[in-house]
């Protein structure tokens, strides 16, 4: 089959002709219809230190997805092939504490499909029963092949309770985009998104940002003013992966404001804890999705009127790309889906 392989320890992917992968009894074998890339992607890409450190090579990556199930282990029940799909990334060991205290969203051992195991770019993907996600007709293939970072700007943004609250988004990206939107949808006061890129920004706000605000010519204190908020912002949700970015949502947070953490650094970051400390912050890291709640609300979420189209920007053939992921690396692309079935 067809795989974008990373075969070598430097930046860039492969096409490869690779073996489809063995189906164990208790696995399901999907064709995979469409796939897009992710930001996660774009570290492996470009080999950055958290890549290198992470991802064994070679590897097949990608773990953004939908197909139709081609095959499916003996032990498999309620699945059948034929049916539309998508997957759980993160696969847990089932055996540790967090496991087994209904927590498996944190699993210390969790293998992450395009990231430790073979991945969705790819003609095939094998993945346990357990982490398929049949999906309802209502769902379009090029939405479903969003549902895992779609998954984060959820599990992000309902971390804390943000109904008629002030949020911060640190990072216009797809991700903070779309948790825009879903702070919209459930009813947050302001949604201020900053980033260093126009075109993102008009998306966050086309998506349901109060204001998107140019971390690099707008003061933020200014445009809290504008809007009437005399204190901080209740909730931060960083997506950005950019020291500076952090810092900023420190200072800006109200005493007693709590933080969600996705974006990934590239390193490690110097920051002043003391401001946290002082403040009275709660900070949580977000790994994903909460399994499988998360899966629950945004499907419900979607049936209730979440609009997440706008964030994607382009479609491509399968063989294009380095096309996708270079204009992703340029700003020029929101969510770009590969599309493999053409």
């Amino acid at each position: 089959m067809r795989a974008l392989v990373k075969a070598k320890d430097e930046p860039g992917l492969e096409l490869h002709e690779v073996e489809k992968p063995d189906v164990g009894p208790h696995d399901v074998l999907i064709k995979v219809k469409k796939a897009s890339i992710c930001g996660t992607d774009m570290h492996i890409w470009k080999w950055d230190q958290w890549a290198q450190n992470t991802v064994p090579v070679p590897m097949v990556v990608g773990h953004e997805y939908m197909g139709l199930i081609e095959e499916i282990g003996d032990e498999v029940k309620d699945l059948k092939v034929g049916q539309r799909v998508s997957g759980e990334g993160h696969i847990p060991c089932g055996k540790c504490r967090n496991c087994q205290s209904g927590r498996a969203h944190i699993c210390a051992e969790t293998k992450g499909i395009g990231v430790n195991r073979p991945g969705a770019f790819a003609d095939y993907v094998a993945i346990p029963e357990a982490n398929v996600r049949p999906l309802p007709d209502s769902v379009s293939d090029e939405v479903a092949s969003i549902l895992d970072p779609l998954g984060n700007a959820v599990n992000t943004a309902l971390t804390f309770d943000v109904s008629g609250e002030d949020v911060l988004i640190t990072g216009a990206g797809p991700i903070g985009c779309m948790a825009a939107a879903v702070c919209r949808h459930v009813g947050a006061r302001h949604i201020i998104v900053t980033d260093l890129n126009d075109e993102r920004l008009a998306l966050a706000e086309k998506m349901g940002a109060t204001r998107g605000v140019r971390a690099d010519k707008e003061n933020l204190r200014d445009v809290m003013g504008e809007l009437g908020m005399r204190e901080g912002f209740d909730i931060g949700l960083e997506m950005s992966g950019a020291a500076p970015a952090m810092d900023s949502m420190i200072e800006h947070m109200i005493t007693g404001g709590r933080v969600a953490l996705l974006g990934l650094f590239p390193g490690k970051v110097e920051m002043d804890l003391n401001k946290a400390i002082f403040k009275g912050l709660t900070l949580e890291g977000i790994y994903g999705r909460k399994m499988f709640e998360t899966w629950h609300k945004m499907l419900a979420m979607l049936e209730s009127g979440l609009d997440v189209t706008p964030v994607i920007s382009h479609h491509l053939p399968f063989e294009d790309f380095a096309k996708g992921f270079e204009a992703v690396g340029k700003g020029e692309a929101n969510k770009v889906i590969l599309d493999l079935d053409k």
